[in-house]
C-alpha cells in the first residue's frame, strides 16, 4: 500500500514548560517521517523551540489577565507544520494578539533573542491574528537545505556567539 504523508501536522500541547521539549521532538518526528533533510530538521528543531517557548509564555501572560476562576485550567498551544515548494513552515499559536516584536540587542541578556534567530534562520517570518478565537498564530518557514552563513540580513544581535550559544543551550535541553 502506498502512502502519501498527510500535508499538514497539528499537535495540541498544555502551555507548560515541557511543552517546548514535546514540539521539538514532534516536529523532529514528522520531519523525518517526510524525509526532510536533516541540516533543514536541525534548523526547524531550533526554531520551532522558540516559537514554543514564545507561545508559552504569551498563553501565561493571557492568563494573568483573565479572573482566577477561569484561569484554573491550563492553557494550550497549537502546533502546525506543513511542506511548502522550499522547506517547510512551523506555526505555533497562542491567545495572546498582539504582534510579535524582536528585542533590542543585549548581549548580557539570557534570553530575548528567539525572533531574532528566526528572523535570521528562516526564510521568511510573520503572524496573523487566530480565527474565530482571539490571539495569533506566529509562523516561519525553514528551507529543506539552510544557508551555511546567517543571512545578510541577520537582524541586530546574530553573531556567530549568539548563534553558537543558542545552539549549545538547545543541545543540553
Amino acid at each position: 500500500m502506498n502512502q502519501i504523508p498527510p500535508s499538514i501536522s497539528e499537535l495540541t500541547l498544555a502551555a507548560t514548560p515541557n511543552a517546548v521539549a514535546w514540539a521539538r521532538r514532534h516536529t523532529v518526528d514528522i520531519l523525518q517521517r517526510w524525509r526532510f533533510p536533516t541540516e533543514g530538521i536541525e534548523v526547524a528543531r531550533l526554531l520551532v523551540s522558540e516559537l514554543a517557548t514564545n507561545a508559552i509564555q504569551h498563553v501565561r501572560l493571557a492568563e494573568m489577565s483573565e479572573t482566577a476562576a477561569e484561569s484554573a485550567s491550563i492553557g494550550t498551544i497549537l502546533l502546525r507544520l506543513w511542506p511548502t515548494d522550499g522547506g517547510i513552515i512551523l506555526a505555533v499559536s497562542d491567545p495572546d494578539p498582539r504582534p510579535p516584536v524582536p528585542r533590542a540587542d543585549d548581549a548580557s541578556a539570557t534570553g530575548g533573542r528567539g525572533l531574532v534567530l528566526i528572523q535570521a534562520m528562516a526564510n521568511r517570518w510573520g503572524y496573523f491574528p487566530s480565527q474565530p478565537l482571539t490571539g495569533k498564530v506566529v509562523w516561519a518557514e525553514v528551507p529543506s537545505h539552510p544557508r551555511a552563513g546567517l543571512r545578510e540580513s541577520g537582524g541586530p544581535g546574530i553573531t556567530p556567539l549568539v548563534m553558537g550559544r543558542a545552539l549549545v543551550a538547545l543541545r543540553d535541553l
